[in-house]
């Protein structure tokens, strides 16, 4: 019986799977420099492979509440700083964010960075992360 319906009815046997690093169309695409911001690019990479979005959305106003919750429990370390990604800006940050700690020279530049490709796009625009 089994083997009839998996036949004639193979879409009661299918499984649906979710790509979370691709699941929005982005309006703008960061190339991150790797070169420039190795910890930081390296944890982007290692996140958006552990199934973090490549496609965050800008909500900068929300950026406080999710700093708070994506960091809550995680100590402090003397000399890092606790990097997040997606980052606090995204509205895809906050609770379940991946945190990694890196050194706080490579963190604030990078935000800095990102902040400065974005200062021209509103929230709500979707940005897609190629780390190059």
């Amino acid at each position: 019986m089994i083997a009839l319906l998996y036949f004639y009815k193979p879409e009661l046997f299918s499984v649906q799977t979710i790509n979370h690093n691709n699941n929005a169309e982005a309006a703008f695409t960061i190339y991150f420099p790797s070169d420039r911001f190795p910890e930081t690019a390296a944890h982007i990479k290692e996140a958006i492979e552990y199934g973090e979005s490549s496609v965050c959305t800008i909500d900068r106003k929300g950026a406080e509440n999710n700093r708070k919750k994506s960091l809550k429990g995680v100590p402090t370390k003397p000399n890092l700083d606790r990097d997040e990604f997606p980052m606090a800006m995204y509205a895809e940050g906050g609770t379940g964010a991946d945190i990694k700690y890196i050194d706080p020279s490579d963190n604030r530049g990078a935000g800095s960075w990102v902040s400065n490709q974005l200062e021209k796009y509103s929230d709500g625009t979707k940005v897609k992360f190629i780390v190059k």
